[in-house]
């Protein structure tokens, strides 16, 4: 009981102080792996992340006034400046969007920065973000470019008035004036603002991971909108807790008695960057591990979800050349191993990290997803001696 007590005092006085919402380890959850200085995607040199979060109104949804719940969150590999890095994509289940993949596979460059929001503002974020190349001189004095922005959703209906289309042109301005190195904010931000995960509130959340191959150490860091799955299938450190809370804090759906909604739909995008030498048929192979760490947690993959995936190196800057051959650097497939690790660990704790962050939310109609519950968590984990 003093452990606990001394945990709690602490996890309050992070909140009272800093501002900064205890992560997945402040609660002393076990993972694996060690992480970088901000155990998050920024721990990757240049990546830069941003958030635009909307939220206002309560009660019953007018289509078009709200409540609303949404954003947009933007990921730059390489800082605001045209630097194309080698990527790749992959999809376990593909009831979702990710504009700009064709080309992604094509030239094996991702040339733009990633954008993430709801299911129902892809064409309006694609489209900012297209005026946004224009007027800032993206693709530096060129005067005949073709571009793809790369824009990710995942449905937030069940919290936000997403028929409504609130996002507008100034939130994904906003997201990628917001977009810098360092602390990553978390939870019920940016495009995660009204997600819901494994029966608990979901967002976005973060986690990285050094990996030593041959005496050189290199990053890899995983950002996710998190939202899918169903509760019974929720766990944690290998600890069943959607079990062991099946009773407690259950979603509240005020839905007609037709709602086709089945438990586990819903969707998640994973970004994983890396400052390893890898070539784009490379990251393809990271991309598919991501598969494994949301396996961890209690992803299935299940028909209604969207679970789409995209890696990139930020090594070999320069590689990208439209007039001349470039030399560049990769490691051999036999050293990947390492990587593969990685990508499933640093996955795993970046969605918990999203759960842990997220706080109780109440959107449309009074519909309620409820935050998970840092102490009972605690408990479940002690139980299991995963935790003193």
């Amino acid at each position: 009981m003093k452990k606990r007590c001394s945990l709690c005092i602490m996890l309050f006085a992070l909140t009272l102080v800093y501002g900064q919402k205890p992560r997945a380890r402040d609660l002393g959850v076990p993972f694996e792996g060690i992480p970088g200085e901000w155990n998050a995607i920024t721990d990757v040199k240049g990546v830069e992340v941003g958030h635009s979060t909307i939220i206002s109104g309560n009660g019953k949804n007018i289509v078009g006034k709200g409540p609303v719940r949404t954003g947009v969150t933007a990921i730059f590999p390489r800082g605001k400046k045209f630097s194309p890095v080698y990527a790749n994509w992959y999809s376990l289940n593909g009831n979702g969007e990710m504009t700009g993949t064709t080309w992604v596979t094509e030239s094996g460059f991702l040339e733009t920065p990633i954008m993430i929001t709801n299911t129902n503002s892809v064409g309006v974020v694609r489209d900012a973000v297209l005026k946004w190349y224009v007027d800032t001189d993206w693709y530096q004095g060129e005067d005949w470019w073709y571009t793809y922005p790369v824009v990710a959703e995942t449905y937030d209906g069940g919290l936000n008035d997403i028929y409504g289309f609130h996002v507008k042109e100034s939130n994904v301005l906003e997201a990628i004036a917001n977009a810098k190195g360092g602390k990553v904010p978390e939870g019920n931000v940016g495009g995660g603002t009204g997600m819901m995960c494994l029966g608990f509130k979901g967002g976005i959340g973060t986690s990285s991971r050094l990996v030593t191959i041959k005496d050189a150490t290199y990053t890899l860091g995983a950002l996710v909108q998190s939202n899918f799955g169903a509760k019974k299938n929720l766990a944690i450190a290998g600890v069943p807790v959607g079990l062991e809370l099946k009773d407690t804090l259950n979603y509240v759906i005020n839905a007609p008695p037709n709602s086709n909604r089945k438990e586990g739909d819903g969707s998640i995008i994973v970004i994983v960057a890396t400052d390893a030498p890898l070539l784009p048929h490379q990251l393809k192979r990271i991309a598919q591990r991501i598969t494994i760490g949301m396996g961890l947690v209690g992803g299935r993959g299940s028909n209604g979800s969207g679970d789409i995936y995209l890696a990139f190196s930020t090594a070999n800057e320069g590689a990208f050349n439209r007039d001349h051959n470039s030399t560049v650097e990769t490691f051999s497939n036999d050293q990947m191993t390492p990587l593969f690790e990685a990508t499933a660990q640093a996955v795993e704790e970046a969605i918990i990290n999203a759960m842990v962050a997220a706080e109780t939310m109440v959107g449309i109609n009074g519909n309620t997803a409820y935050g998970l519950p840092h102490g009972m968590l605690i408990e479940i984990l002690k139980k299991y001696n995963r935790i003193d």
